[in-house]
């Protein structure tokens, strides 16, 4: 029962403040199906971004520090500096890449909401899940034929 002082230690017998239900003076108007449709589109390139975003720490975000250190004269001559350097540059960026994928999450439930979908969680875990195994799978790839591994294959003759 709702009312059960052991549920809420005897403090409180009725709501919570803030959580009456909400009542329209009308009820909201649905969307148009073009408008529905536009929501989806835009909740689609929201995804591809997402995507995109994600597909940036598997190569595209590491090698750019790499090569922005290897540009800096002192750190150029100093391996160890330049190494720490990159390292926390990734560390920075791929933290707010995370912080603009959690945002880009929630803009994409709130806009598949708009288009009708009964949409409850969002879809950060997959996306990245996914993004992880295509970006591990091309880095494998490259390592076995077109990185470090390929000479090893087929030594000269």
């Amino acid at each position: 029962m709702r009312t059960d002082p052991t549920d809420n230690g005897g403090l409180f017998v009725a709501r919570r403040p803030g959580t009456r239900p909400v009542h329209y003076a009308a009820p909201p108007q649905a969307a148009s199906a073009a408008q529905r449709r536009r929501d989806a589109v835009l909740a689609a390139g929201i995804l591809g971004v997402m995507v995109l975003v994600n597909l940036l720490f598997w190569g595209p975000v590491p090698a750019g520090w790499l090569w922005i250190v290897s540009h800096i004269a002192f750190l150029a001559d100093h391996i160890f500096f330049a190494l720490v350097v990159a390292f926390i540059g990734i560390l920075l960026t791929l933290m707010a890449a995370l912080v603009l994928l959690k945002q880009l999450d929630h803009a994409w439930v709130l806009v598949r909401r708009a288009a009708g979908v009964d949409q409850r969680s969002g879809v950060i875990g997959p996306v990245f899940a996914y993004t992880a195994l295509i970006g591990a799978s091309l880095f494998g790839l490259w390592m076995i034929f077109g990185g470090g591994l390929a000479d090893s294959l087929n030594p000269p003759t």
